[in-house]
């Protein structure tokens, strides 16, 4: 008898454990899973660091106050006059949400491939991961200066978390880049993410060499508080050797996935095209005055927006040509090239332009050495807007030669400013903030107050105190220089 009892309760368990295991695989949402694995998470972070971070509404403002692009219309045309867009909380709220979403992800990967973590001793993800949380960090504390980061990325934890010193975020910056170029230096037995992997296809080498390209853009961020001239160059000279290495966002199909800039013209058309960046293309003769812009679609002829006293239209002036240029002369259809046109998040000639400001810079100052990279960097630029290093070697004899030699630093910043304009106005922005401090100055035209900083995002002005307080009225953006600029916070 008691053997039946026993065997009648051994089933009975089973019955119960089986019902019990059904009823979880039930109720378990498979679309939204508690542990993902990490290249997943990094493929994502990816996109949105290309599209939602670095081409998106910041790169777009920003390009409206280093004078890339003219605002004449809605948002951008208060920008451009100044008027409540670069004051507002709101402004920029959904890029601040998206680089702490990112960072968010990122310290799960971080997390995760770190010891004790589901994918301990994936130290390719661990470093990429490392790298691109860096890359965050940087355009979150350069936007807006002093920002929440020891205590940020606790939820349920820290609430309320406070802002810390831009000075201590970079320290953080660079342990970052400097833990990733380790980590992806290291053996793994994980399989590589492959074509998960969206800008380097798994490629480690290539994201030390990104890792290094970006300690130099850091490195010379910081030249007004602790100059690292020979940092910069050893940093550049470990990093890229070809525009084809550069850490860019390159899939767009033309499509279902279009370019930043496209998207932005055919879904806002906000934008005319620059009169302050037309009239410095042709004081020196330059030939990208041809390709750089577009008459309006349908428009009869090409007109350029007059910076900061533009009228508040659409359908009249000019445009960016690289984000629409017609397939032919007199044809109004978009070129398929430009709705695949990559998001850079730095390029090679940035990295060209910066060695030649090193040199220039350093003690004792390199001028041979200088001009060398300034007349490779102005090369790569033009390769990339589609003329020839033939036609950049003569542009420089015949027009920037004499500029150089006159004032070395400031042809330098200047033609870095052009090499910008097609779509890297958000490191324009950071270069223009940094070079001022230092004293060279890139002239505007626009006589309106320069937006020194961009506003806190309205999701921590509302619900933290500290981030309140920081932010006040807004109109601390007016006055105020982020650390390595020159300020406080």
């Amino acid at each position: 008898m008691l053997k039946k009892i026993y065997a009648l309760f051994a089933a009975g368990l089973l019955l119960s454990a089986c019902s019990e295991d059904v009823m979880d695989r039930i109720n378990k949402n498979v679309n939204d899973p508690t542990q993902v694995a990490s290249r997943y998470t990094l493929t994502d972070v990816m996109t949105s660091s290309a599209f939602s971070v670095t081409g998106s509404d910041l790169s777009f403002y920003a390009s409206t106050y280093v004078e890339h692009n003219v605002g004449v219309y809605n948002q951008m045309y208060n920008a451009e006059i100044r008027n409540n867009e670069p004051y507002a909380s709101s402004t920029y709220n959904n890029n601040w949400s998206n680089i702490y979403a990112n960072l968010y992800s990122l310290k799960g990967v971080i997390t995760r491939c770190s010891e004790g973590g589901a994918e301990a001793g994936n130290s390719a993800n661990l470093g990429i991961a490392q790298v691109l949380s860096a890359y965050n960090l940087a355009i979150l504390t350069d936007c807006f200066g002093d920002v929440p980061w020891t205590e940020a990325l606790q939820p349920g934890v820290i609430f309320q978390p406070k802002l810390d010193k831009q000075q201590d975020i970079y320290a953080a910056i660079f342990k970052l880049l400097d833990d990733g170029i380790a980590n992806l230096g290291k053996a793994t037995t994980f399989a590589s993410m492959g074509t998960q992997d969206l800008i380097y296809g798994g490629d480690k080498a290539k994201w030390v060499k990104a890792a290094n390209a970006l300690k130099a853009r850091y490195l010379m961020r910081l030249s007004l508080r602790t100059p690292n001239y020979d940092g910069v160059i050893t940093a550049i000279n470990a990093a890229f050797s070809s525009a084809a290495e550069e850490l860019k966002f390159s899939k767009y199909d033309g499509s279902i996935a279009i370019s930043p800039g496209y998207a932005f013209f055919t879904d806002r058309d906000y934008f005319g095209a620059s009169q302050s960046v037309h009239d410095k293309l042709v004081a020196r003769s330059d030939p990208r005055d041809a390709i750089f812009f577009a008459k309006y679609p349908g428009a009869s002829s090409l007109l350029f927006a007059p910076n900061g006293t533009p009228e508040q239209k659409q359908g009249i002036y000019g445009v960016n040509a690289f984000n629409y240029r017609a397939t032919s002369a007199g044809s109004d259809e978009v070129s398929t090239a430009n709705k695949k046109r990559p998001t850079y998040m730095i390029s090679y000639h940035e990295l060209l332009f910066l060695k030649a400001e090193a040199y220039a810079r350093k003690a004792p100052q390199d001028l041979v050495n200088a001009e060398a990279s300034l007349k490779a960097a102005i090369a790569a630029a033009f390769v990339k807007d589609g003329l020839t290093a033939a036609q950049a070697d003569a542009y420089y004899t015949a027009n920037v030669k004499a500029l150089f030699d006159a004032d070395p630093l400031k042809e330098i910043a200047m033609q870095k400013y052009l090499a910008f304009y097609q779509s890297e106005s958000l490191e324009a922005y950071n270069d223009y903030r940094r070079l001022a401090a230092q004293g060279v100055s890139i002239p505007l035209a626009n006589t309106k107050p320069f937006p020194q900083r961009f506003t806190y995002g309205s999701d921590d002005v509302t619900t933290n105190p500290k981030v309140k307080e920081a932010y006040g009225d807004g109109q601390y953006v007016k006055t105020e220089k982020v650390w390595w600029a020159g300020g406080t916070r």
